[in-house]
This record gives structure tokens, sequence and C-alpha cells, in this order.
């Protein structure tokens, strides 16, 4: 088998040129390889990675844009995409020519979000590679690689540029000369989605309806300056996507089969592109739960993951709540892929994995406060209509040190979902007391070795006899003695609230002067009672 393919800025170029980006500084290498992207940071110093390509947002005028391009050279990128105009004669030329840094400029009015989403999905179909089978030939190229070349070899054959979307309107892959379309085409590249008026237009029209109902391809007019030629992609009875070009009338028999061609052809693409997320999507699960048991081959896995060069921290995620357990399930499932999205934008080697109804997620940081951070930000935007919390671990300096901080991420996780904090994230180190009250706990039921001490007679008095001196004692021990905010907390007059006391101190057999017994009562109030 031979060496799977990389990414090279060459076929960043032939895929995205003409549309999104140009050449304005610089000498470009086709045969460079790229193997990220990064989004400039003018406050936080960015990760190393050699090969990046660097996203320059909000980088205008010949000066900031010099600085950019000494600081990529610096970290080891590939290139660098501003905004156009670029002023490159100066400063910005003299840079580029000085460090042999290829400046890319950036289309104006397309979204830096869809340009990074874009490099990002090439690169990581390329690191996938070819799904493996023992029918695959062993030269087979890139999946995505694969999916733009049949954009482009089908535009050249029908003489317009072309769109291979899914069936949400999302642009998959995309030709060259979209310029030559329509201001709709346009846009539907830039954003990468049919735009939502155009979809309404299209299932008023029936176009949708004579699309998937035709084996053939379907003209459709009237809805943009231009004519739109389009075929469903199938594979057997279901409708994967559709291929979309832009003509100037109905296509000739002989284009028409070609069509025909090009559609079974990004069928196979599309159902092996799939398989190949599912594979990599369990490889990856595979091989972070490897890096997070530890052992003997954790070392390795973490190189491929890419977590080995630089200190992390884990993150571990749950979904608390009263919900059904497939409800909970799918809501796991939404909120994981969320985090992953969100750490992927922080970070281009973050893992994320769902391991026994528990997402963890490795983030490569400087220190466990900066990835308590994180967190915290993540679930601001989740809001409340997903009750998750997240517990985080201590910083691993290595790999061998991820496995004790999973531990600790999976103990403050334990107790963010026991209801013992009101905190949505914490490390360890943040709820530590609670989470030995939690361990404790569980030793006392292991042994079935509850001890019988005042607490526990006075739950049972209060069982047998419906009074509440439990609640007496916790208001007073919880209020150091002080009767009056005592009283006042379980809503009783202070006379009745002293007498409780008495009576209590009768009951259970404390002595409340002593501080060795209060200590010992309040320990037992704040274990949870074992169930009945």
């Amino acid at each position: 088998m031979t060496e799977q393919p990389r990414a090279v800025l060459g076929r960043i170029l032939n895929d995205l040129g003409s549309t999104l980006i140009e050449v304005v500084a610089g000498e470009a290498d086709p045969s460079r390889a790229v193997t990220g992207v990064l989004i400039q940071d003018p406050l936080d110093e960015p990760a190393r990675l050699p090969g990046a390509v660097v996203l320059g947002v909000g980088v205008y005028g010949s000066e900031p844009v010099a600085a950019l391009i000494e600081r990529a050279a610096g970290l080891g990128a590939a290139a660098v995409v501003v905004r156009s105009p670029v002023p490159v004669q100066g400063p910005v030329s003299e840079a580029a020519a000085r460090t042999g840094l290829t400046v890319l400029g950036l289309t104006p009015g397309a979204s830096w979000a869809q340009v990074a989403a874009l490099l990002r999905s090439l690169l990581a179909v390329d690191e996938l590679g070819t799904v493996g089978g023992p029918d695959d030939a062993d030269g087979a190229e890139p999946l995505a690689g694969d999916l733009f070349a049949l954009a482009n070899a089908t535009a050249g054959l029908l003489d317009g540029p072309v769109t291979v979307e899914d069936r949400g309107g999302r642009v998959l892959a995309f030709s060259s000369r979209q310029d030559e379309g329509d201001d709709a085409r346009i846009a539907t590249v830039l954003d990468r989605q049919v735009p939502a008026e155009k979809l309404r237009a299209l299932e008023a029209n029936g176009a949708f309806h004579a699309l998937y109902r035709n084996e053939g391809p379907v003209f459709v007019e009237g809805i943009s300056a231009r004519p739109r030629v389009a075929i469903a992609v199938r594979a057997g009875g279901e409708i994967l996507g559709s291929i979309w070009v832009v003509v100037d009338g109905p296509l000739s028999e002989d284009r028409t089969q070609s069509l025909h061609e090009a559609a079974k052809v990004a069928a196979l693409h599309l159902l092996r592109h799939r398989t190949g997320e599912d594979v990599e999507r369990r490889l990856r699960a595979d091989l972070l739960a490897t890096v997070l048991e530890g052992g003997t081959h954790a070392p390795q896995a973490a190189v491929r993951l890419g977590l080995a060069v630089q200190p992390a921290c884990v993150l571990a995620l749950a979904v608390t709540g009263e919900e059904p357990a497939p409800d909970r399930v799918a809501a796991g499932q939404r909120v994981a892929e969320a985090l992953a999205l969100h750490l992927s934008a922080i970070h281009p080697r973050t893992a994320v994995a769902s391991l026994g109804g528990v997402t963890y997620a490795v983030l490569p940081t400087s220190s466990d406060e900066q990835a308590l951070r994180v967190a915290e930000a993540f679930l601001c935007r989740v809001g409340a209509r997903v009750p998750a919390v997240i517990g985080v671990g201590r910083l691993a300096a290595r790999p061998a040190e991820l496995r004790r901080s999973r531990a600790d991420a999976d103990r403050a996780l334990r107790v963010l979902g026991s209801g013992r904090s009101p905190r949505r994230t914490a490390r360890l180190s943040d709820v530590y007391a609670a989470s030995l009250l939690e361990e404790l706990t569980d030793l006392m039921a292991a042994e079935d070795d509850l001890p019988d001490g005042p607490v526990v007679r006075l739950r049972a008095y209060d069982a047998a006899h419906h009074t509440a001196l439990t609640d007496t004692l916790e208001a007073w021990l919880s209020t150091f003695g002080d009767v009056i905010a005592a009283s006042a907390a379980v809503h009783v007059h202070p006379n009745t609230f002293r007498y409780r006391l008495k009576r209590l101190a009768a009951v259970a057999g404390i002595d409340l002067g002593d501080p060795e017994a209060r200590f010992e009562a309040m320990l037992q109030l704040r274990l949870r009672p074992p169930n009945p």
C-alpha cells in the first residue's frame, strides 16, 4: 500500500481559487504540504503548527499584514490569508520575499468561518485518506479531492460552473469558473449553502419534487438570473444529494449522458465519504480511549491524535436531568458534536469522543484555568436548553499524565452531576471536599458500614414521628449556632427553635457543646443517606 496523500497548497488553490482566494504576494509552491488552519489572535500566542494556513481575520494595511507574515513564518506556516484588496507593494511584498511565505487574498464578501470550514474539511478528509477496503486501489485519491475534481471535470464537459450539494442545500464541492454564474450562485458558494429564499422558491416551483422523482436531469429556470440543470445523486433508493450546473439552456443528449455518469461517480464518493466519517469517528474514539486509560500503547495513540507535543487537560462532559434515557442520549450526542466543533475552533489538535455515556475531550492548553474558561464559555453558549456539566482535569505535561487528568475530570464531573454543587463547570480542586464525601458514601455503601450515630437516630425519629429535628440540627450547624438566623431559616420562632434543640440533643444523644460531636454530625449530614 502506498503512503496516504497529504494536502498540498496547489490542490487548495485549485479547489478554492478563482472564487474564494488568489495569490497576491510571494511564490506559491504547489507541492508545499498543508497541515492545518490557524486563526491569528494578537492577544494570544498561537500553537506552533508547521505547514498551517494562517487566517488573518481583521488584519488590514501594509504594516499589520507584513507583521502577520513575519509572525506566521516564525510558526512555520505554509501560507497567510488576508482580506482583499491587499496592499502588496512595499512592506508586504518585502516580507513575503524575505520569508518565502505565500500571501493569499480572500475575496470581499466571503465568510471567514466558511473559508475555515472549507479548509478544515479538505484537510480532514486528506488525513483520513482512502477508506480502506480489500477492493480499493492502493493509489486511490483522497475523497474530497475526488469530489472537487469531479465538479471541475463536470464543469468542463457541460461548459458551466458546477456545485455538488447534499439534500439540505449545503455545498459539498464546487468547480472553478463560479464567477461565470449569477449572483445567487456566487452567494451559494461563498456561504457553502443555498440561500433560504432560493430553497423556498425551488420548493414552491416544484423543482425538488421533479428532481427527486426523475432519474434524469431537470431543467430549472425562473428562479435565478441564469437557468440550472440538476440531477439527483442516488445510491439504490436513497437520495444522497444533487449536482447543479449553471447553463444557458437544456442539455444536449451527449451532455445529458455526461451528467448521468457524473451523478453515478458522485454517489460512490458520497457513500465512501460518509463511511469514512464513521470509520474516522470510531478510530479517534478508540485512540482517545487508549490515551485516557494509559498503558504501553498510550504514547503511540497520543502521537496519532497529535497530542504528544504540548501540555493538555481532559474535559469530561455529561448531560444531567430527569429526561428518559433515549432523550438524554440524543441530547448527549448533540452537545458532544457541538463541543467538538467549539474546541476545534480553539485548537486544531483537540480530540473528542464519547465513552460510556461521557464525552471526553483532550484540549491542548497552557493551564487548567484556561481549560476551565473554555468549558465555561462553551456551556454559556449552549445555555440552559441542555442541562450539561463539565469536569476539568489537571494539566498533563505529557501524554502519560492524561490518565490522571481524566480521573480528576471524572471526580469533578460526578460532584457536578450529583447536585452537591450549583456550578456547571469545575476542576477537582474546586469541589475537592464534595468529591471526598461522594467517595466516602461509596465506601460506606460498598462495605455496608453505615455508622449508628446521632444523625442516624434523628432521621429515624423524624421518620417515625413526622418531626423535623434533623432539619433543625442542620440549620443550627450551618449558621454556627446562631439561633436567630437558624430559626429564620426553618421559619419557626426562636423560642420554638431553642426547644427543638434541647429535644434533638436528648433524642440523638449528642452534646452540642462538643466540637468533635458537632464535626461528626456535620459530616454525616452531608453524606447521602443510602437508598431504602
